[in-house]
């Protein structure tokens, strides 16, 4: 049998009268102790501590610069993943920055040669892959981009590319019921802008980094490669020509001098006239169209052999296939011209590499595949901004 209980509770020893009074004040000081606003990174008014980064570099890589006004955080480089795959960047809503970098190849044009646009147009020069970026000193074949931020703000506005101008892309971003809470989480504060946009893009961009295809694995021992592939390694570290005709010639690829395989890169990042084509025939002026340099015709950025047999076509204007042909043009000396680079030795006789030399660099060019990069889940399409 259930007896009542014959204690008193809390409010009837208080009376009711008092015990409102104390409740009220509880409540009151329950108050008091919440700031004001809505929750951090809520996208309201309290500020949002973002979580540092610690970005690694890879064995064998320098130091990268990164700038002291957009240093790496982890919400930052998530807001700058989902950015990389937003199509509502672009004017019509239908292509992101991911539309002409697919990560299966290597973050080019899916083997295109040229990318089109939005409006179906074409542009006039190859997309060029995204990888180990945080060590560039310039961007864009010609170099017009100092930093990754600014190579970030123009295929947005480009009429060929994206086709949008970035108030009408920041109003759509910011009207979205989930970016503007992680531009808040990724910069401390309310606020969705070109600028944090650009910089978010960028830290995302820098950490894309290949460094474990077979020939690192090769260099820090952990596997081998075959006769063939270290044959035609060899041969990128050799100098071109044979003696007695060419003083110092070593019978080699001539690939060291922009290719340097210390540090990483395996890019330089110098623009040159590799000798692609004779001056009468020059269309596309490089990096002499923005100098006004006569000394600057025809000039373009170095590109890295990383991942190279997943990028083709290859050059600035993507005329070549394979690298058959790629190796096929530099064993030929290339065309003569008032700005070709100086290390484009063998204009006149050719390098005279056998087939057999040739078979071994593209050999070696295959060991720089680096699978893990290219299917790292870090990098693929996080699918609609969300807050998880």
């Amino acid at each position: 049998m259930n007896v009542p209980s014959t204690r008193s509770t809390p409010v009837e020893r208080l009376g009711w009268p008092l015990a409102l009074s104390v409740l009220f004040a509880l409540l009151v000081g329950m108050s008091g102790c919440r700031p004001d606003g809505p929750e951090p990174g809520t996208g309201g008014g309290a500020a949002y501590q973002p979580t540092p980064f610690a970005f690694q570099v890879p064995p064998g890589f320098p130091q990268p610069f990164i700038p002291a006004d957009n240093p790496f955080t982890v919400e930052g480089i998530k807001l700058g993943r989902f950015l990389f795959h937003e199509e509502r960047l672009s004017g019509n809503n239908t292509q992101s920055c991911a539309s002409c970098h697919g990560a299966e190849a290597a973050f080019t044009d899916h083997g295109n040669r040229f990318s089109t646009g939005i409006d179906g147009i074409q542009g006039d020069r190859n997309a060029m892959p995204l990888q180990n970026l945080a060590w560039e000193p310039r961007f864009f074949w010609d170099g017009r981009a100092p930093t990754l931020e600014e190579l970030v703000l123009e295929p947005v506005t480009n009429p060929i590319e994206m086709h949008e101008e970035w108030p009408d892309a920041i109003a759509k971003l910011q009207a979205d019921p989930i970016y503007p809470t992680l531009y808040a989480r990724a910069f401390g504060t309310p606020g969705v802008t070109v600028d944090r946009t650009t910089k978010a893009m960028a830290q995302f961009l820098r950490t894309m980094v290949s460094w474990n295809s077979r020939f690192d694995k090769f260099q820090r021992g952990e596997a081998v490669l075959d006769p063939e592939e270290q044959l035609g390694f060899q041969l990128t570290t050799l100098e071109g020509g044979f003696p007695p005709d060419v003083l110092g010639g070593q019978g080699g690829a001539d690939c060291f001098h922009c290719h340097p395989s210390g540090g990483g890169r395996f890019t330089d990042g110098i623009l040159r006239n590799n000798g692609l084509d004779a001056e009468s025939a020059w269309t596309d002026l490089g990096l002499g169209a923005l100098t006004g340099l006569p000394q600057d015709r025809a000039k373009f950025k170095t590109p890295s052999l990383r991942n190279v047999a997943l990028t083709a076509p290859y050059m600035h204007d993507g005329r070549f296939q394979t690298l058959e042909e790629v190796i096929d043009h530099y064993n030929s000396g290339g065309h003569p011209s008032s700005t070709i680079d100086p290390n484009m030795k063998f204009t006149t006789g050719g390098l005279q590499l056998t087939p057999a030399k040739k078979a071994q660099l593209v050999a070696f060019l295959n060991t720089l595949t680096d699978m893990e990069f290219v299917n790292d889940p870090a990098f693929q399409d996080p699918g609609p901004p969300s807050l998880d």
